[in-house]
C-alpha cells in the first residue's frame, strides 16, 4: 500500500483527490479544483490498478470496490483523466499501434457481431437515459443549460442546416440508429430518407415509429452495412456511427459515400474525434462497450477522406457539447437507477455508469471532441460562409450553387 500512496503522491498534481482506504485512513493529493472523493473498499485495489490502470480501474468499480463521493464518478475521472499523462511511457508504441488496427479490423460480419455487442440491449435500457427521440449521439447546446430534449432538437436542425435540404431530395443515413434524425428530417423537410443500421433491435424501433407518425412512405430503414447498399442519393449523413468503421477502412467508407453521392451533392458526417495523434481505443472499453470501436484523431479522419473524390467544404469542432450529453444522460440514468438494477443487475448498473462518466470525463479534459465535417464531390455546392446556418428558417433560401 505505502508503494501505492507514493505513486499517487508523485502523479496527483491537478485536481484534488480525497482518498478513504478500507481501515478508515485519509489521504489528500494533489490541489485546486476540482476536488473529488475515492472511497476504496479493498485493501489490494489500489495495488491491481496500478499494475493495469486501463482495465483495472473499470473492473474494479464494477465489482464494487470502490466507490467516488455523491455525484462525483466523472469528476474523480477528470482528475486521473488529467494526471494519466504521467503514466504514458514511450516502450511499446508500436506493438499497441499495430494492436489497435487488428482490433479495428472490422469487415462486414465482424461489424454486424460489434453493433449487437451494443445496441441490440434491450431497448428499455436507452428509454431510460436518452431523450424522447431516441438520439443516441452528441448533443448541440446553441445555449449551456439546455435541456436534453431541446439540444437534440437543435443538433438535428443544426445538421439538416449543414445539409441544405431542398423538399422532395433523397437522402441515406448511414447508421441510423432508432431512426431519429432519419423521421426528423422526412417530417421538418419534406425529404425522403433512407436509413441503414447493422442492429436488429434499432430497425424494429425505426420501423415502428415510422409507422406511428404515419411517415412510413417517406422513410424506410434497411439492416444493411455501408458497404452493401449501393444507390444515388442528393445528400448523405452519417451521425455516431464512424467510430465503428475501424482506421483500416476509412478509405472504403469514404469511398462508399463518393458513390452514394449524386453529382452536386453534400454529406455531413458527425463523429467522435481524438483532438491530439492517433491512438488506441481503451482497452475496458473495447471488451465491454464497444468492441471494434475506434475514435479518429483529426489527421486520421482527413487522411481517409483523401482517397476519395470528397473534398472538405466545412469543418467544426464541437468539444463541451458530447460532455454537457453525458452529463444529462448520466443525471437520468441515476434517476432510473433502482430500476436498471433490477432489470439488468447491479454489475450491469456500474458498468454502464462508469461507461457513462468515463466518457464524459474524456470530453471535459479535452482530449475528445465531436467533428461535424461538410463534404462535398464539388465545393461550390455549399455557399462561402457559415451565415447560412443562422438566418431565421423564413429568410430566403440559400441558393445550392455559389461562385
Amino acid at each position: 500500500m505505502k508503494h501505492e500512496l507514493a505513486l499517487l503522491e508523485r502523479l496527483l498534481r491537478v485536481g484534488t483527490v480525497e482518498l478513504e482506504l478500507p481501515d478508515g485512513s485519509r489521504h489528500c493529493f494533489g490541489s485546486g479544483t476540482p476536488r473529488a472523493s475515492w472511497i476504496v473498499r479493498r485493501p489490494d485495489t489500489l495495488r491491481r490498478i496500478a499494475a493495469n490502470p486501463e482495465m483495472a480501474l473499470g473492473e474494479s468499480y464494477m465489482a464494487g470496490e470502490w466507490v467516488a463521493g455523491p455525484g462525483e464518478l466523472a469528476t474523480l475521472l477528470t482528475v486521473l483523466m488529467r494526471n494519466a499523462g504521467q503514466l504514458a511511457g514511450s516502450g511499446g508504441r508500436l506493438r499497441r499501434l499495430l494492436g489497435g488496427l487488428l482490433q479495428q479490423w472490422n469487415r462486414v460480419q465482424a461489424s454486424y457481431r460489434n453493433v449487437a455487442h451494443h445496441y441490440d440491449l434491450d431497448e428499455w435500457l436507452f428509454r431510460q437515459f436518452l431523450d424522447r427521440e431516441m438520439y443516441y449521439s452528441c448533443a448541440y447546446f446553441p445555449r449551456p443549460q439546455m435541456d436534453i430534449e431541446a439540444a437534440q432538437q437543435a443538433k438535428a436542425e443544426h445538421i439538416a442546416g449543414k445539409l441544405l435540404l431542398e423538399p422532395g431530395m433523397q437522402v441515406l443515413d448511414i447508421g441510423c440508429g432508432w431512426g431519429s434524425l432519419a423521421l426528423h428530417l422526412a417530417e421538418h423537410h419534406q425529404v425522403r430518407v433512407t436509413g441503414v443500421t447493422l442492429s436488429r433491435r434499432q430497425l424494429e424501433v425505426a420501423e415502428r415509429t415510422a409507422a406511428e407518425r404515419g411517415l412510413a412512405d417517406r422513410v424506410r430503414f434497411l439492416l444493411q452495412d455501408y458497404r452493401e447498399h449501393t444507390g444515388r442519393y442528393d445528400r448523405v449523413v452519417s451521425v455516431g456511427m464512424f467510430e465503428h468503421v475501424g482506421r483500416p477502412f476509412y478509405p472504403r467508407f469514404f469511398q462508399q459515400v463518393a458513390a452514394n453521392l449524386a453529382d452536386g451533392g453534400v454529406a455531413l458526417l458527425h463523429t467522435i474525434c481524438r483532438l491530439g495523434p492517433p491512438g488506441t481505443t481503451n482497452g475496458w472499453v473495447r471488451k465491454y462497450i464497444f468492441p471494434g470501436g475506434y475514435s479518429p484523431a483529426l489527421s486520421e479522419l482527413t487522411d481517409g477522406i483523401e482517397h476519395s473524390r470528397l473534398k472538405v467544404a466545412d469543418l467544426e469542432l464541437l468539444r463541451r457539447h458530447y460532455a454537457f450529453t453525458l452529463q444529462a444522460w448520466q443525471a437520468r440514468f441515476q434517476q432510473q437507477r433502482a430500476a436498471v438494477a433490477q432489470r439488468m443487475g447491479e454489475r450491469f448498473c456500474r458498468m454502464w455508469e462508469f461507461y457513462l462518466a468515463a466518457s464524459q470525463a474524456g470530453f471535459e479534459v479535452g482530449s475528445l471532441g465531436v467533428a461535424q465535417v461538410q463534404l462535398a464531390t464539388d465545393v461550390g455546392a455549399v455557399p462561402l460562409t457559415r451565415d447560412y446556418l443562422y438566418r431565421s428558417r423564413s429568410a430566403p433560401a440559400v441558393l445550392r450553387r455559389v461562385g
